[in-house]
Parts: C-alpha cells; sequence; structure tokens
C-alpha cells in the first residue's frame, strides 16, 4: 500500500495545486458572480421547491446569523447548504490529498500524518477566507474555516483507517 502511494506522490502534488488554483479563483469571485440562485429558480421554478416542508423545519445559527426558509428564503436556504457541501467537499478532497502527498514523510507517525495535513488545510483555509475578505461583497467568516478543517480533518482520518485496516489485511494474509 505505502508504495502504491509513494509512486503517485507527484500526481498528489498537482492535484492540490489544482485544488488551490480552484479555491483561489472561487473566492475572487463576488457573492453575484457566485450565486446559484438564479440558477436554482430557473431550473425549479417557482412551484417545484423539493423537500420544501422537511427544509422549512430547519433552523440554526451558523457564523451568528440564524439560517432557515423564513429568514433567507427557499433558495438562499438551498444555496447555503450547497456552498456550505462544497466548503466540505474541497476541503476534504484537500485533506485528503495533502494526507496522500506527506503520507511517505510521516508513515512512522500515525498522529503527525493525520495532524501536519489537517494544520496545513487548516492553515490554507484560514488563508482562503483572509483572500475572500478582500474580495468585494464577500465576508471571511471563521465558521467557514472550521468547517474547511473538518472536512480536513475527516479525510485525513478516514484514509488512515483505510490505510491500517489494509495493512493489517495484508499482514493476516502473509501468514
Amino acid at each position: 500500500m505505502i508504495n502504491r502511494i509513494s509512486k503517485h506522490e507527484k500526481w498528489y502534488w498537482w492535484i492540490i495545486i489544482g485544488i488551490e488554483l480552484v479555491l483561489f479563483y472561487s473566492s475572487s469571485m463576488t457573492y453575484k458572480q457566485q450565486t446559484s440562485v438564479p440558477f436554482l429558480e430557473k431550473h425549479l421554478g417557482s412551484n417545484n421547491k423539493p423537500f420544501y416542508s422537511l427544509l422549512n423545519q430547519i433552523s440554526f445559527d451558523y457564523g451568528g446569523k440564524i439560517q432557515s426558509i423564513k429568514n433567507d428564503g427557499y433558495y438562499h436556504f438551498v444555496e447555503f447548504f450547497i456552498r456550505k457541501g462544497a466548503h466540505f467537499g474541497i476541503y476534504f478532497l484537500l485533506g485528503l490529498f495533502l494526507s496522500l502527498a506527506l503520507y511517505n514523510y510521516f508513515k512512522s507517525y500515525k498522529f503527525l500524518s493525520v495532524f501536519v495535513p489537517w494544520m496545513m488545510a487548516t492553515g490554507l483555509a484560514a488563508f482562503d477566507e483572509f483572500h475572500q475578505g478582500l474580495t468585494g461583497g464577500r465576508t471571511p467568516s471563521v465558521s467557514d474555516v472550521i468547517l474547511d478543517s473538518a472536512g480536513a480533518l475527516l479525510a485525513s482520518a478516514i484514509l488512515l483507517l483505510i490505510i491500517y485496516i489494509l495493512n493489517s489485511k495484508r499482514k493476516k494474509d502473509l501468514k
């Protein structure tokens, strides 16, 4: 397993660079350039609001603001989940590829093989939010950094668990 990871290390770094370029470009866009609300309104129409009754029951605080259909409207509420899912997902991928790229360096130190990629992704998330704050119409959010960090941590931990299971299985098969 370790040989397979090491063999593709260069590609993991290229993927990381690609993810960072996408993040930099995305955080350079204003909210108006990035919003998916017009797309949702166009393709769902005013009469088709999937899961409206379920979503209408949900209300929670995120970053000091109550998120709900009542406060934001259906399309903005749905967009909120899409945007936060994208935050979590892209940093999940970043955490995964950072863990893969750095695995060979920390293979003897299991804690560091999760901690270092997680902290790198968290630092990149903080920088990305700072960069977003320099963009008109956008505000940086500590809550987004925490969400991004959670995605990266989950990916690093899952990868370590998968590697542990595969290595245990391999050792068991060799006996």
